[in-house]
């Protein structure tokens, strides 16, 4: 439908020339009666156009060409909204479009062609991936999924260190549990990594090799095992909540290859930085910053700034036209300066996109719940997979604003009932699966040859919600907002419910239960798409 509205207004430029001045929104009105579409074009040109919203609104509809087989009425309400009713029998093509597409319905090539590089998770192999964690993760692949549904190439990338004070720390924090084993009284720092999974790398090494490294540095066999073991661990989580990184980029390669030495040669030719009190200062207040930043300590050491910078020209190098960054709420206040730090060389800072999601707490019977007890105080991602499930992870995750608090209720995510929103979508799909193998042991199949039939409210109303999915997909995408795609789906799931108890499929005449077959085959499709954008499987059964 709204395509429909966007190809006659396109021909109505031509004669309304002010047409093109301004950004066309329509909307699905919040009462029914007010349409199936509104657009408040008049009151947006008003001001330019120095006449009132309700006169540019009448010329608009007295000079609008429509077919009125698709538009019923049209209606100017209020200071000047035009409000477009679509016929029923219009309405119900969508059915056959959807047939059609199946699961490419809701795609778009509007970007087809460009790259994206999406990099999230980016957690350093200093642990198991945690809860917090888990929404970076579950939000950076559901956002890569949503721009591969408008045709972006997308590269999942996952940016770490292994190298510096972190990793030293770890390596030493295995070489003395491994020395605990080999029966030393060894004083364990409180600031090194408590958790289980230290001893547990410790004990593979000894049931290994015996006491063949009780002299090893921490820099040696016991940083690189712990790195491996767990890295494995983090690529494990992943996989099981359905998350695979096509890049791994090491920070520490930006120092072998010299990006680091060119980045600060090139601050210091262009005059952008200055040496104070034995640090390397870049001139941030010059880019409109409040004040210079640190990117070499006195000590010699990059702060984050640094490595960051130069990290993102890479992106740049590698030629992609969109650069999403998901990160914590702690990277709030510093993000800026690296951007800027970018800008001043000439790198277009707008293809970056900086996302901030805020935290999780796990709820149940109203208190925060510390599931671990082995791998130290937090929850892993892998504990809440186990407890809950993958499908419930995502979608948890995902259905709520990233620039919220999150509080994910262990109550809600395991029960069977409406309560939780998984179980409410996936069972939606199930019964419509299940209405259509029933149909088919009495020999009843969809037909797209009836459609017309179609005109009660229940059916017109879930036909008019399959007709918003493909500009949801594109407008949430271009939000960045994986959760408006959750409430479209959960609304979808709501209208078929209430299709269901209103509207009879098998025991109804032949050829409305043929067309009523086809309606639900539809919603079955949308509700699988949208699901598999969020990474939530669709079962047949339930």
């Amino acid at each position: 439908m709204k395509k429909y509205l966007l190809e006659i207004f396109d021909e109505l430029s031509y004669k309304l020339t002010y047409l093109k001045e301004t950004d066309l929104i329509f909307t699905v009105p919040a009462q029914s009666n007010h349409g199936d579409y509104s657009t408040n074009a008049a009151m947006m040109l008003a001001r330019a156009l120095k006449r009132k919203p309700i006169e540019i609104a009448n010329e608009i509809v007295s000079h609008l060409q429509y077919d009125k087989s698709k538009i019923e009425k049209i209606e100017i309400a209020g200071p000047g909204f035009i409000n477009f009713y679509f016929s029923k029998n219009f309405v119900t093509k969508i059915v056959a479009e959807i047939h059609s597409q199946g699961k490419n319905f809701g795609k778009s090539s509007k970007f087809a062609g460009k790259r994206a590089n999406v990099e999230f998770v980016s957690a350093n192999p200093t642990g198991p991936l945690t809860v917090g964690h888990g929404r970076n993760a579950v939000v950076g692949d559901t956002i890569a999924n949503m721009l591969e549904w408008i045709g972006y190439n997308v590269d999942r990338e996952y940016y770490f260190n292994n190298a510096g004070r972190q990793m030293r720390v770890l390596g030493d924090s295995v070489r003395l549990r491994y020395l605990e084993i080999l029966g030393e009284n060894i004083e364990f720092p409180q600031d090194y990594y408590q958790g289980e999974y230290i001893k547990d790398i410790a004990r593979k090494i000894f049931e290994e090799s015996g006491d063949k490294y009780k002299n090893e540095p921490e820099d040696g066999i016991f940083k690189q095992r712990a790195e491996k073991e767990i890295f494995d661990d983090i690529k494990k989580t992943m996989k099981n909540i359905g998350i695979e990184m096509n890049i791994f980029y090491n920070e520490h390669s930006l120092y072998e290859d010299g990006k680091i030495n060119k980045l600060l040669e090139l601050y210091k030719t262009k005059n952008l930085s200055y040496e104070k009190e034995g640090a390397v200062w870049l001139k941030l207040t010059e880019l409109g910053n409040e004040q210079d930043k640190v990117i070499v300590k006195s000590s010699g050491e990059p702060t984050y700034r640094l490595p960051d910078i130069a990290y993102h020209i890479t992106k740049f190098e590698r030629g992609y036209d969109l650069i999403v960054d998901l990160f914590g709420s702690d990277h709030n206040a510093t993000y800026p300066d690296v951007l800027a730090g970018i800008r001043v060389l000439g790198y277009d800072t707008e293809k970056i996109k900086v996302l901030i999601h805020q935290f999780v707490t796990i709820m149940s019977g109203g208190e925060v719940v510390k599931m671990s007890t082995r791998k130290a105080n937090y929850v892993t991602l892998d504990e809440l997979i186990d407890e809950t499930g993958s499908d419930v992870v995502r979608y948890f995750f995902n259905m709520r604003s990233i620039s919220s608090h999150l509080n994910f209720d262990l109550d809600v995510a395991k029960k069977q009932s409406d309560e939780n929103p998984v179980f409410y979508l996936q069972y939606a799909h199930a019964r419509i699966c299940s209405i259509i193998r029933m149909a088919e042991e009495q020999n009843l199949k969809s037909s797209l040859e009836n459609l017309k039939l179609l005109q009660k409210d229940e059916e017109q109303n879930l036909l008019k919600k399959l007709y918003e999915f493909p500009d949801e997909i594109l407008y949430s995408t271009e939000l960045f907002e994986p959760h408006r795609i959750a409430n479209y789906l959960e609304s979808l799931a709501a209208l078929f419910h209430k299709f269901y108890t209103e509207c009879r499929i098998i025991g109804s005449e032949k050829k409305l239960a043929e067309a009523r077959l086809a309606l639900i085959e539809a919603v079955k499709i949308v509700l699988r798409n949208g699901l598999s954008i969020l990474g939530v499987s669709a079962p047949e059964r339930m």
